[in-house]
């Protein structure tokens, strides 16, 4: 996967680890500061470890733990990516803080928008978008299944993929099904706030920057969802502000 190689390839891996926590719906590493990545559901297989090396990945060195993101096994890269995010040199005058829904809302309207991942924005999104093809791997009602990907997103005029698909290695290939042209979001607090994405052609990156370290350890550990947890806020980075 190039886009993890390129997004390794931008960090410094010489830092020293600090913490790691894993929740049931996030990973939290501390280095030089917090990253997040999603906890992707797996079902549990009797005498499988799902985590190899459980117990002793505080052993690790980073560097070893940012290439976890290659992993088959969706806790391992949840490793693997807030690792990687957690190293980010983020510039914050190139973001601002703005919630994504707002800009695929404004972007979508009276156009074919393509959303994968069921967000809590969809209802909003369904009234201002001309159509919307909801992709889910866990359809919900209205949704569509992630067999129908290659077919919903070359059609659509807005394409936005939640920063799971990081976790479960589909970024490359829903980004490859992006016709020339389309505008595209990837969004999440999984999702790296790195220009490296601009390559990729995407337009606009959200992600979640962490401000209390400490904090968001305590949630991740103690079950939070994302709703549920202070000590971070919302950015995003426009590819058309970083040409500037």
């Amino acid at each position: 996967m190039s886009i993890i190689e390129d997004l390794i390839t931008a960090v410094d891996t010489e830092a020293q680890l600090q913490d790691i926590r894993m929740g049931p719906y996030w990973t939290a590493v501390l280095t030089r500061s917090c990253g997040l990545a999603t906890v992707v559901p797996t079902p549990y297989r009797h005498g499988i470890p799902s985590v190899s090396e459980a117990g002793f990945l505080s052993e690790k060195s980073v560097r070893e733990l940012v290439y976890m993101a290659h992993s088959n096994s969706a806790l391992e890269a949840s490793v693997g990516m807030a690792t990687i995010n957690s190293l980010l040199e983020i510039d914050e005058r190139s973001c601002v803080e703005l919630n994504a829904a707002d800009v695929i809302v404004e972007q979508g309207q009276g156009r074919k928008v393509a959303l994968v991942g069921h967000f809590p924005f969809v209802e909003r999104l369904r009234h201002e978008a001309g159509e919307l093809w909801v992709i889910e791997r866990y359809p919900r009602e209205g949704d569509v299944p992630e067999s129908e990907a290659m077919d919903c997103i070359p059609r659509a005029d807005v394409v936005a993929i939640t920063g799971s698909a990081f976790v479960n290695h589909t970024i490359e290939h829903l980004l490859a099904l992006c016709d020339p042209g389309t505008f595209v979001i990837v969004l999440g607090p999984t999702t790296p706030l790195s220009p490296v994405l601009f390559d990729y052609g995407v337009d606009v990156i959200s992600g979640t920057r962490v401000t209390d370290p400490e904090l968001v350890l305590r949630y991740v550990s103690q079950g939070a969802t994302f709703r549920q947890m202070k000590g971070v806020k919302l950015l995003t980075m426009k590819r058309s502000d970083c040409d500037k």
